[in-house]
């Protein structure tokens, strides 16, 4: 499976690299900060999945979201995680095609077992 992280922590986004590459049936193919790099590298490389934080500098995670998900063909998987999640920002991720959501602190280890089964 090939992944696009989209956070806006250079740090955090090298951490889930590291935990990512464990895993042999992951590839990553990029790494974005922001909304328009995270839209711009999801149409260059196509991503199978795409896991993707709700705050970022230039906009919020809900767009990125939106404007991936209405890709032509089969749009990637989307596993949010993130710092804010709340009970709302759940409802809002799930009802705007987000196939997961999780937070940072408490389900982290979730997304590998997410990732291990698709």
């Amino acid at each position: 499976m090939t992944i696009l992280i989209v956070d806006d922590s250079q740090e955090f986004r090298r951490s889930l690299r590291r935990l990512l590459d464990t895993l042999a049936e992951v590839t990553i193919v990029g790494e974005a900060g922001s909304v328009s790099e995270a839209i711009r590298l999801a149409a260059e490389s196509k991503p199978g999945a795409v896991i993707l934080d709700l705050k970022l500098p230039d906009g919020s995670g809900f767009e990125v979201l939106r404007e991936i998900k209405k890709s032509e063909g089969k749009p990637p998987l989307v596993v949010m995680l993130t710092n804010f999640a709340s009970e709302q920002h759940r409802r809002k991720s799930l009802a705007e095609g987000a196939d997961y959501f999780f937070d940072k602190t408490t389900e982290f280890e979730e997304v590998l077992a997410v990732l291990k089964n698709k």
